[in-house]
């Protein structure tokens, strides 16, 4: 697909009103991988209908599960059993999604059947070693290409057997992997993390009535159980959420409501990385949906100062930073993140990619190994940036825009759809002034 759409975001405009961003991307994926590996029919409501998850759908389908829908959110899933899978015609095509292929690797490793996983030229250049290194301790056989980079060649009929493993680094997809593969594995499969990371496989698998056991940073499954049919409404993605919660604490006479929100404790690292900052954030009936915590959220206008981000609170808001560096780049004084050298193998090279955009927009931001350290001022100049292709690079500059002194030009959006459609639609519901070209 041609990478073609600009957005041009105008200055002013208002954040007012009422929204329900999409659905959880990353409960999607597994609402599909789960559904798909239990016995009985599973429902879905809330799914995200962006281009990383129909890959992972596309790919269930491909292994012989009837999955009907998405239509309007709603999804039926006919589980086939964790040996019900089958073999596909050919290479499964993930897309842009790191998620898919991550959780995938662990998943296929313990099929009878060889299997092929590739991605577009962003995906084949993303670090798969983190995930191909334990699961080879397992047992599994996988080949990358030079480098440890897509493709994935899996394969099938080994004899995975349960290992214990600590993380060297913080990582929800290796954790989700591991387990994954441990679904198949003989004995016990373990995992400790180094910090904690977002826990939706745990829920859901002790959703679908797998038998976990977890202790502080570490959790613990036997293969060879048996996952049942469930449930599942998807609660509105935090990480899509957080666009908005920065457009509301950085602009003038903001009063915005966002509505049935994941509030996942491993996942708010951005709701307490802004309240730091002084962000007027408060919670309104708090619930739980289907083993996860949901809440709307009630955001305003608030004057922010600049922190040193605290590292403990990196996994838990590491998707978030793009837009976090733009309500930095608001706040008095200076803000300083180090420790979160994952954002290099994002979608983008997430540090320098938002340093050079800032830059271009007059702020200053000085870029390191692991973080980035940027001095807040009184708004962006008019500019245009480069997304690379990243998504959330794109949706934070829309961002940065209701704060500039003209047009921010924002190349390279297409991939805004791989976790939010209808964000222009949604930017223009609550008074953004948004453009598509």
């Amino acid at each position: 697909m041609s990478q073609s759409l600009t957005f041009v975001a105008g200055p002013g405009g208002a954040v007012q009103g009422r929204l329900r961003v999409p659905g959880d991307k990353s409960i999607s994926h597994r609402s599909i991988m789960l559904g798909s590996l239990a016995d009985g029919v599973t429902e879905v409501s809330g799914f995200l209908d962006g281009d990383d998850c129909l890959a992972t759908l596309r790919a269930f389908r491909a292994m012989g599960v009837s999955i009907e829908g998405p239509d309007g959110g709603r999804l039926t899933i006919h589980g086939v059993g964790p040996r019900g899978l089958r073999a596909p015609a050919g290479p499964l095509d993930l897309g842009n999604s790191g998620t898919s292929m991550r959780l995938m690797a662990g998943l296929m490793a313990g099929q009878t059947f060889d299997t092929v996983l590739t991605g577009d030229a962003s995906l084949s250049k993303r670090p798969m070693r983190r995930v191909t290194v334990p699961l080879e301790q397992m047992g599994a056989r996988i080949e990358t290409a030079a480098g440890g980079t897509p493709p994935l060649t899996i394969h099938g009929g080994a004899n995975l057997v349960g290992i214990d493993y600590e993380m060297p680094v913080a990582s929800a997809q290796v954790k989700s992997s591991l387990l994954l593969a441990g679904l198949y594995a003989e004995g016990e499969t373990c995992v400790t993390e180094p910090a904690p990371t977002r826990d939706h496989t745990e829920r859901m698998l002790a959703g679908a009535g797998y038998d976990l056991r977890r202790d502080g940073s570490r959790v613990c499954l036997r293969g060879g159980g048996a996952l049942r049919a469930m449930t599942i409404d998807v609660p509105a993605d935090i990480s899509s959420a957080a666009f908005f919660l920065v457009a509301a604490s950085i602009t003038p006479g903001a009063d915005l409501w966002l509505e049935h929100v994941g509030i996942n404790p491993t996942r708010t690292g951005v709701i307490d990385i802004l309240r730091l900052m002084g962000a007027r954030i408060e919670l309104v009936n708090e619930r739980e949906v289907g083993g996860e915590p949901v809440a709307d959220i009630h955001v305003g206008a608030a004057p922010l100062r600049g922190i040193d981000i605290p590292e403990s609170l990196v996994p838990l808001a590491i998707d978030e930073f793009p837009v976090l560096f733009v309500a930095a780049a608001l706040a008095e004084g200076r803000t300083r993140l180090t420790g979160a050298a994952e954002l290099r193998v994002k979608e983008s090279d997430r540090i320098a990619v938002m340093a050079d955009g800032l830059r271009a927009c007059g702020v200053t931001a000085a870029p390191t190994d692991d973080g980035i350290v940027i001095d807040g001022g009184d708004g962006f100049a008019a500019a245009t940036v480069d997304s690379h292709g990243d998504h959330r690079i794109a949706m934070a500059f829309a961002v940065a825009a209701l704060r500039s002194d003209g047009p921010i030009t924002i190349r390279d959006c297409d991939n805004v759809n791989t976790s939010f459609p209808g964000f222009v639609d949604a930017c223009r519901r609550i008074g953004m002034n948004i453009e598509t070209d």
